[in-house]
């Protein structure tokens, strides 16, 4: 049987605590040293047709990577990405809706999926099994206070939070389409903002508005501190602002509302000879009381390629090193990085496009001996490291 999104009228939805587990379950740590060592980069093909890329660590350290643009599959490595198993359908017919989930209390895989291009009907794929079947979710969304409806396409994975009285909450970019997709006149009407869930996916909200309009596919995490960094896409700006690089907001209520909103002079938003933009990957690696976070996206002036990795020792305030992964075609992307004590340990996994998909991984080592940027420098507690 499939499911498709019921549709309620605003409602805030209550916190959800599950019996017997706390905040500090939540907290995946990990020692800095895992990422380091010897320099280590591997690039394996995955998939051969279609688009739209997420990647995914399951509870048990196997890598999911989610993938399709007309049927949504996903194919899974036990041994941190040595080898690949074989496809498994998600869905037969639809269109990726990014954002793929994993609930960090119950170990469940969340995958959405919209009948064609946005907006569009939805369904939500759960996996009980680590990603080796599926089946469709009952689940219910409720709109903003504005009954404004989110859209999920094509955003960068979601996260469970791990801070704050909102601990266990799941979370995805999502998007809003205004007075529609085309033509480009009406895209100063759209905007990015989120959903989350404190019942393990079974309810949904859609958070308030990102503070920019023009803004589309999204990407998000949280910092050690609680605040949930956003970093977005956009097809359009005001005058006099930066449209080709990327725009950035945060959230001090469990991604709920954004403000503080800036453009990040550092990080391109796709080529630079256009504002149309292009989908990006983001992670945080899971090292306690800092926040090194790792970015995805093509660094070139007039094309999608050059796919180049960009990292930030401060939650994303500077971005002083970036390295070169892919210098021929690159398009969307997505990050992830490994859990400790599996075979996923201390690796960083970038799934993006290129004539089909390849997943390349690599550790903060190789990253470390890319070029500046200019912008900022290596902190001193790194570099003691």
């Amino acid at each position: 049987m499939r499911w498709f999104v019921r549709v309620l009228p605003f409602l805030f939805v209550s916190h959800f605590t599950p019996l017997g587990l706390s905040a500090d379950d939540l907290v995946l740590d990990d020692a800095v040293e895992h990422f380091l060592g010897d320099s280590q980069f591997e690039v394996t093909p995955v998939f051969r047709d279609e688009r739209f890329p997420n990647v995914v660590i399951t509870k048990k350290g196997t890598i999911l990577a989610t993938w399709g643009s007309s049927r949504i599959r996903v194919r899974r490595s036990e041994d941190g990405g040595l080898t690949w198993g074989p496809e498994i359908t998600i869905a037969e017919k639809g269109i990726h809706g990014g954002g793929t989930t994993v609930d960090e209390r119950s170990g469940d895989i969340l995958v959405f999926v919209e009948d064609q291009h946005p907006p569009a009907p939805l369904t939500l794929y759960r996996s009980t099994d680590d990603g080796m079947s599926w089946r469709a979710s009952e689940f219910v969304l409720h709109p903003d206070r504005d009954g404004r409806m989110p859209s999920m396409h094509m955003n960068e994975h979601g996260v469970t939070l791990a801070h704050g009285t909102h601990a266990g909450r799941l979370v995805r970019a999502t998007r809003f389409y205004g007075e529609g997709n085309r033509p480009e006149s009406i895209w100063p009407t759209h905007f990015t903002n989120s959903i989350y869930s404190d019942d393990g996916g079974k309810t949904w909200q859609a958070s308030e508005p990102f503070p920019e309009n023009g803004t589309g596919e999204a990407t998000l995490t949280e910092l050690s501190d609680g605040t949930v960094y956003y970093n977005s896409r956009r097809h359009w700006a005001p005058e006099g602002k930066n449209p080709r690089r990327r725009w950035v907001a945060t959230s001090q209520d469990s991604a709920e509302t954004w403000g503080n909103a800036t453009i990040c002079e550092t990080l391109p938003d796709g080529p630079q000879n256009t504002n149309y933009g292009c989908m990006a990957g983001l992670v945080r690696l899971p090292i306690a009381n800092h926040d090194i976070l790792v970015y995805s996206n093509c660094d070139d002036a007039a094309q999608r390629k050059n796919g180049t990795v960009w990292v930030s020792f401060d939650g994303g305030k500077h971005w002083p090193l970036k390295r070169l992964v892919e210098k021929d075609a690159f398009a969307y992307s997505s990050l992830n990085v490994g859990r400790s004590g599996t075979a996923t340990q201390g690796w960083i996994y970038l799934h993006y496009e290129h004539a089909g998909s390849r997943v390349a991984r690599f550790n903060l080592t190789w990253l470390l001996r890319g070029v500046s940027t200019g912008d900022g420098e290596i902190p001193a507690w790194f570099r003691d490291k």
